[in-house]
C-alpha cells in the first residue's frame, strides 16, 4: 500500500505542477481522467500473485501398505472378518495401489494413536518439505512475511504455524494463521487467505502448508460409514510459496487468475455428508454418506456457475445462458432430474490442464462425467491417488507435480485446481503458467514418471 501512495502522490504532484496557473476546464478533466486511469491500472498491476515454487512431501518407501499388510495388520488387530472384508473391498476399489503410504506409528501393533505421534508427523512432513522448497530458491527464513497452515482433524497448541516458527526461525512480526476442521478442500481455502493478505500487505512473501494428520485419527468401531475413511487416506504434504513481488514474477511458475469459493453449509444433506462424530459405543470418525458424489456434483455445479463466467469463451457462456432459460421455462424444468436441456460449457476451451481432488476413484468419475472430460483430462488425478492415495488438502498439488514432471505445462498454459471438503464445499483455483518448466528438476514424482501413466485394473461396483 505504501507503493501505491507513493505513486498516487508523485503522479499527483507533477499533474499538479502541470496545471498551475493557467489550465481551462477541459484540460483540468482531461489530466484527471488520465489519473484516474494511471490510478486503475497500478492498483489492478499491484493485485498480481505469483505461485514462485511448490514442494510435495516424498514419503519413505519403508511406509508403503500394499492390500496386503493391511489385511494382515488387521487380523493381527483382531479385527473381525466381516470389518476386514468390507474395507477391503472398499481398497479394491479405491483407485490406490501399493506405493501409496501411512505413518510409522500406524505400523506398529496396535497402532500408536497418542499426541507425540502426531507432532512427529508433522515435523517429518512438513519440516521435510518446507526446508525442501526454501533450498530450491535460497529463501531466508526471515524474509517470509506470511505463513498459513491447513490440517483439518489436529489442532495442537502451541500451533501448527507456531511449530514451524520455531523450527525455522521465521521473524517476529510474521503474519500466522492455523485453519483446523477445513476438510479436503482446505489447501484452496489457504491459497485464498494468503492471496488476501498478499493484497493488503505489499512487497511480501507468502508460505502456505497443507496436510493432514493420520496417526490419532484411525476409526476403531464397526461403522461401515466410518471405516471408508480408514482405507481412504494416505500420508502426504505440500508447501506452496506466494509472492506479490514485481522482481518475483521473473522466477515464479504461475500466477494466479482466480479463485472462486462455494459453500453449502446450509443445505442440511450437504453438511452431513462428511461429518465427524462419535459411534454408538463412543468411538469417534468421520462418516461418508451415500450422498457424497451427488453433493459435489451439485457443489460444482454452483461453482462453475459463478467460475464460467469468468473463464469461458462469450460463446459457450451464451449457450449455456440459454440452455438454462429453455430448462426453466419448460415442463419440469426446475426438476433436477431434468437433465437434457442442461449444457454442459466445454471447460477444454478455457484449460489445458484439469487437477480433480483425488478423494477416491467415485469422486474423480462423478466429476469427469459432470464436466464431459476425457480419460486424459483426469489422468493426473488418477494417477496420484493411486500412487499417493488420498492425501486431503494436498492431493491437487501432488497432480499438478505430475503435470509438470511428465513436461506438460507449457508456458501459457492454464490449470483448473478444483477442491472438495466437508461443509461442504467446492472451491476453484486457476493459475496460468508464465515460465518455462523444465520437467528435469526434481520432485516427489521424479524417481517413478516414467512409469506412469499406467493402467489401473477395474473393479465392478
Amino acid at each position: 500500500m505504501d507503493d501505491f501512495l507513493s505513486e498516487f502522490l508523485s503522479l499527483s504532484l507533477n499533474l499538479s505542477s502541470l496545471l498551475q496557473g493557467s489550465v481551462t476546464l477541459t484540460q483540468t478533466s482531461a489530466a484527471m481522467f488520465i489519473l484516474i486511469i494511471v490510478l486503475s491500472f497500478l492498483k489492478l498491476r499491484s493485485r498480481n500473485v505469483y505461485l514462485v515454487d511448490f514442494s510435495c512431501f516424498l514419503p519413505p518407501s519403508n511406509l508403503r501398505v500394499p492390500p496386503s499388510n493391511f489385511t494382515e495388520h488387521f487380523e493381527i488387530c483382531g479385527i473381525s472378518r466381516e470389518m476386514i472384508d468390507f474395507q477391503s473391498k472398499v481398497l479394491e476399489r479405491s483407485g490406490i495401489g501399493p506405493e501409496a503410504c501411512v505413518p510409522d506409528p500406524i505400523h506398529e501393533i496396535p497402532p500408536n494413536v497418542s499426541f507425540q505421534s502426531a507432532q512427529e508427523e508433522i515435523e517429518l512432513v512438513l519440516f521435510t518439505t518446507v526446508q525442501d522448497l526454501l533450498n530450491k530458491h535460497k529463501v531466508h527464513t526471515k524474509n517470509i512475511d506470511i505463513l498459513v497452515s491447513n490440517c483439518s482433524l489436529f489442532c495442537p497448541t502451541p500451533s501448527i504455524t507456531s511449530m514451524i516458527i520455531n523450527k525455522f526461525g521465521f521473524k517476529s512480526n510474521i503474519k500466522s494463521v492455523s485453519l483446523s476442521g477445513m476438510g479436503c478442500s482446505a489447501g484452496m481455502l489457504s491459497i485464498s487467505l494468503a492471496k488476501d493478505l498478499l493484497r493488503v500487505h505489499k512487497n511480501s512473501l507468502a508460505l502456505v502448508v497443507s496436510m493432514e494428520v493420520l496417526s490419532p485419527n484411525g476409526y476403531k468401531g464397526i461403522n461401515k460409514s466410518k471405516l471408508v475413511a480408514n482405507v481412504l487416506f494416505r500420508m502426504g504434504g505440500a508447501a506452496i510459496l506466494l509472492s506479490n513481488k514485481k522482481q518475483d514474477k521473473k522466477i515464479a511458475k504461475y500466477e494466479l487468475k482466480h479463485l472462486v469459493r462455494t459453500h453449502l453449509g446450509s443445505n442440511e444433506n450437504a453438511y452431513k455428508c462428511v461429518y465427524q462424530e462419535p459411534d454408538e459405543a463412543g468411538h469417534v470418525g468421520v462418516s461418508l454418506s451415500r450422498e457424497l458424489l451427488k453433493v459435489a456434483a451439485l457443489s460444482l455445479r454452483t461453482n462453475i456457475t459463478t467460475l464460467g463466467s469468468l473463464v469461458l469463451p462469450y460463446s459457450e457462456q451464451i449457450r449455456f445462458a440459454w440452455s438454462e432459460i429453455r430448462r426453466r421455462i419448460q415442463p419440469g424444468g426446475d426438476n433436477n432430474n431434468n437433465q437434457k436441456a442442461r449444457y454442459v460449457p466445454n471447460f477444454k476451451k478455457s484449460f489445458e490442464h484439469f487437477c480433480i481432488h483425488a478423494g477416491g476413484k467415485g469422486v474423480i468419475d462423478a466429476i469427469e462425467d459432470s464436466l464431459k472430460l476425457e480419460k486424459e483430462d483426469s489422468e493426473a488425478s488418477r494417477m496420484a491417488l493411486y500412487r499417493f492415495g488420498n492425501t486431503s488438502s494436498s492431493s491437487l498439488w501432488y497432480e499438478l507435480c505430475y503435470l509438470e514432471a511428465k513436461g506438460r505445462v507449457k508456458k501459457g498454459d492454464r490449470v483448473w485446481q478444483i477442491g472438495f471438503g466437508s461443509g461442504f464445499k467446492c472451491n476453484s483455483a486457476v493459475w496460468k503458467c508464465i515460465s518455462d518448466i523444465d520437467p528435469s528438476v526434481k520432485n516427489a514424482w521424479s524417481d517413478m514418471i516414467h512409469m506412469y501413466p499406467l493402467e489401473i485394473p477395474q473393479f465392478g461396483c
